[in-house]
């Protein structure tokens, strides 16, 4: 199993997390690891998002990636800053390259076959389908499985508590991402 497979398969939901206050960081990663969200992602949009992951790092049991990697510079900080794990919106040819070169799981978004077929080409199989609902939704993963049987996503953007077990119990999806864990 690829490491990456391994890390979304720790969990069936990756709370998405924005963080404002660097207080929370800690406190928010003990309460969802309590709660069995072990894979947290921390998006880098905020000022305080690198030192989060430093943070949270620190909770037992946590494995903390770095979300919303735009490049192979962010990558590179977030590796530094100790990111387990990278997830990007979209998958560019540098970035995913950079990914490889780093050995670092990589969970690249894609929304299309085009996405797909570039993430293919690079070797990768399992992606962050985003944003997940206003690319289709179900109806539209499900036809994406047709050609691409063999890769694995999770599903993120506009999926929900209520949701989310729909979109789980297809066989293609290992989990989902939501931001609703930590709301």
């Amino acid at each position: 199993m690829k490491p990456i497979e391994n890390i979304m398969r720790a969990a069936p939901v990756i709370p998405v997390l924005v963080i404002n206050d660097i207080a929370d960081a800690k406190p928010m990663a003990e309460d969802l690891v309590a709660k069995g969200y072990p894979v947290l992602e921390v998006t880098l949009r905020t000022d305080c998002a690198l030192a989060a992951i430093r943070e949270m790092k620190q909770v037992e049991g946590a494995i903390v990636g770095a979300g919303t990697v735009l490049n192979p510079a962010m990558l590179d900080i977030a590796i530094l800053e100790g990111a387990e794990f990278i997830v990007s919106p979209g998958l560019t040819e540098p970035l995913g390259r950079a990914a490889i070169e780093r050995d670092i799981p990589f969970l690249p978004g894609v929304a299309n076959s085009g996405d797909i077929m570039r993430g293919l080409d690079l070797g990768f199989t399992h992606f962050k389908f985003f944003p997940a609902m206003a690319s289709g939704g179900i109806p539209a993963l499900k036809s994406l499985t047709g050609p691409f049987g063999q890769c694995k996503f999770c599903p993120t953007g506009g999926i929900t508590e209520a949701t989310a077990s729909d979109w789980r119990a297809l066989d293609s999806v290992l989990c989902v991402g939501g931001s609703w864990v930590a709301g």
